[in-house]
């Protein structure tokens, strides 16, 4: 059974960077895609990137601040966050699909695993 878990979200100022992390693990098929979320208080999820062996997409929000970085080897893929705003603060999730990004990326229910979630605070 396919499982993802994220991890890395902590405290940070505002311009500072942060690097999540997303191991997933069950998985029949090496061709998965990774979607990273998230969700504020009061705010519905929201989609911020997706990295796939095919493709990768990113939020206007976040083009240009945030990257992804995939470690096939270890099933990682990392979310490095540069330049962190104060409308960044959420919890952060991490999704599992079996295939590419595709151009619904965006939307939650197209994912089939999801972590528990790590929460980014952004704060002077």
């Amino acid at each position: 059974q396919v499982q993802v878990v994220e991890s890395g979200g902590r405290s940070v100022r505002p311009g500072e960077s942060l690097s999540l992390s997303c191991v997933a693990s069950g998985f029949t098929r090496d061709f998965w895609a990774i979607g990273w979320f998230r969700q504020a208080p009061g705010k519905e999820r929201e989609g911020v990137s997706c990295i796939s062996d095919l493709d990768e997409y990113y939020a206007d929000s976040v083009k240009g601040r945030f990257t992804n970085a995939k470690n096939k080897p270890k099933s990682t893929v990392y979310l490095h966050m540069n330049s962190l705003k104060p409308e960044d603060p959420a919890i952060y999730y991490c999704a599992f699909y079996d295939g590419s990004c595709g151009t619904n990326w965006y939307r939650f229910w197209k994912y089939d695993k999801w972590g528990q979630g790590t929460q980014v605070t952004v704060s002077s």
